[in-house]
């Protein structure tokens, strides 16, 4: 039997003694990194987010098997938010539909969530109408036509059944039921509620596809409301698709179990925690990029090399070589040899070691 078969479904329970400690460490932790953040000046502040933005996209996708662009998706952010950054691309637009429901869940979590705002998401997941090769019906609740709503895993003829949805008759009144909680003030801590969400939401799973990333978003957008902010400074879908194994398990676990969904809480709380915990090396790395620029400050970088010395402030993917220079800056290779022997000169890019047609370059991030 699956918790939305039960007679007391969706009556949620949940041990408070055992979560409290564990909620309190969450909060102040959330409270601990929004207060440092606060204390960057607003270009930083900027870094941050996008840096955060872009990953939540590219995990929370990654977790259903779609593997989106970092480039364009950090581009497509960037262009929404006004964030000037060197090397947009253009973005695709499976890729402009995500980031445009990501965004407007976190940036507009103030504003209720009804059934035409989710039907606004899920065709900016689908914009082709299409999921892979299988076209989908966008905009509206799942009719089942093409059989039981179930997760399955395993090659065809030994799948496992993971979880069976409700019957598509029933999802209206469900998905009503579940609004109207969503839009009322919490009964319990925001955090917690975020939680109950996530997993109302995709129990119910009331569309065709697409259900695991819009309950994320939906999730993020009640965790946004707990800290009363759109800035978005940790992932918690990043650390989901680390922990991706443990949490499909505690999820079919507590779809199977009965209403007592405390285990889920707890998982969900750690998970957070550890979300916040990871959100420390994004900071890092943002404050690692201010100390280059500040200390390369009096150097006379051309616009070529101040492009693709944030490319690799960035993360570059590969190596940097001579010809992949002359490709993204549209130059000559004299001209990109020319650029790159400047930047060894001024100390910023060291020759790898080998050398002939595959010389590659490395940046030099700290003085020693």
């Amino acid at each position: 039997m699956y918790i939305h078969e039960r007679d007391d479904w969706p009556a949620f329970r949940w041990d408070e003694g055992s979560l409290a400690a564990r909620l309190a460490d969450v909060r102040y932790a959330q409270g601990r990194l929004l207060g440092r953040m606060e204390g960057l000046g607003f270009g930083l502040r900027d870094e941050a987010l996008l840096g955060v933005l872009t990953q939540d996209v590219v995990k929370s996708n990654e977790i259903e098997g779609r593997l989106l662009d970092t480039g364009q998706v950090r581009s497509s952010i960037a262009r929404r938010l006004g964030i000037d950054i060197a090397g947009l691309v253009p973005a695709d637009r499976d890729v402009e539909g995500v980031v445009e429901m990501m965004l407007d869940a976190v940036g507009n979590y103030d504003k209720p969530l009804t059934a035409e705002r989710l039907f606004g998401w899920h065709a900016c997941l689908f914009p082709a109408g299409r999921s892979g090769m299988r076209r989908i019906v966008t905009g509206r609740w799942r009719d089942d036509s093409a059989g039981v709503m179930q997760v399955v895993s395993g090659p065809v003829g030994r799948e496992r059944v993971h979880f069976q949805a409700p019957d598509a008759g029933r999802i209206e009144d469900e998905m009503n039921a579940f609004l109207q909680w969503f839009n009322r003030p919490p009964a319990s801590d925001p955090v917690l509620k975020a939680a109950l969400a996530h997993l109302w939401f995709v129990t119910i799973h009331p569309f065709e596809d697409g259900n695991g990333r819009i309950a994320r978003a939906v999730a993020d957008m009640l965790l946004a409301r707990s800290e009363r902010t759109a800035q978005r400074f940790y992932s918690m879908s990043a650390q989901i698709s680390i922990e991706r194994s443990a949490y499909y398990k505690i999820l079919e676990n507590t779809q199977k179990g009965d209403l007592d969904v405390t285990a889920w809480l707890e998982w969900f709380l750690s998970c957070l925690g550890r979300a916040i915990e990871q959100a420390e090396g994004i900071l890092e790395n943002v404050l690692a990029k201010a100390r280059f620029w500040e200390r390369h400050r009096h150097l006379p970088f051309n616009s070529r090399q101040r492009d693709m010395l944030e490319r690799l402030l960035n993360g570059f993917k590969g190596k940097l070589t001579s010809s992949k220079w002359a490709k993204m800056q549209k130059c000559s290779a004299d001209t990109a040899l020319r650029d790159i022997n400047q930047l060894i000169a001024f100390g910023v890019l060291r020759k790898d070691a080998g050398g002939g047609r595959s010389t590659s370059y490395s940046l030099i991030v700290d003085d020693s």
